[in-house]
């Protein structure tokens, strides 16, 4: 018997080298880590490469997104990610500095968390404030992935379709919105 669960979306990027290897290789071993967690099959996008955001804050990246069914909670999800992360020896010393591995939940399904009142605040925070602010819990969906295309060019190969439970734009939407000289940044490896 199948286990209907949410869709989880989750975007994967590297700018620097881990126990895996390169950031290629340290994303692809990613992805095959998560395929643990899936109840059904990965959904994987191809690998990109992208400017370092932001503009300037080290070296480029390596970018993908997964999707896939589970029936995890979303703080559990998010605990699983952040191992695997632990494993390709991330470190949080700068905010948005190079980093082995960073591991994003960018939606559950529908899930807004912890409501749609903290997520707007998170979402429309200025962007002098996001570099120095982290939120202390999770916060769905993720309140910037309208704003970067390195996110939402892989999301659009496994999700295209998925609305965002606040806005109600799909992946498709949100990255048709964003400048057509961002959008082709983020180049297939």
């Amino acid at each position: 018997m199948r286990v209907i669960g949410r869709l989880a979306l989750i975007t994967l990027g590297s700018n620097n080298i881990s126990p895996w290897g390169d950031a290629a290789e340290t994303v692809q071993k990613a992805m095959n880590h998560l395929s643990l967690l899936a109840q059904m099959p990965l959904k994987c996008s191809p690998i990109y490469a992208t400017p370092a955001f932001p503009a300037g804050n080290g070296p480029d990246f390596v970018n993908a997104a997964v999707a896939f069914e589970t029936a995890s909670k979303a703080d559990d999800l998010l605990q699983a990610l952040h191992q695997i992360e632990v494993e390709a020896n991330r470190t949080r010393i700068k905010r948005w500095g190079p980093r082995s591995l960073d591991l994003d939940l960018i939606g559950l399904g529908d899930l807004i968390c912890p409501d749609a009142q903290m997520q707007a605040h998170w979402r429309d925070l200025p962007l002098e404030r996001q570099t120095q602010e982290t939120p202390d819990q999770l916060i769905l969906p993720h309140p910037r992935v309208q704003d970067r295309s390195f996110a939402l060019v892989p999301l659009a190969d496994v999700a295209p379709d998925w609305p965002h439970p606040v806005t109600g734009q799909t992946i498709r939407q949100m990255l048709l919105a964003r400048p057509a000289s961002e959008r082709d940044t983020v180049v297939p490896l």
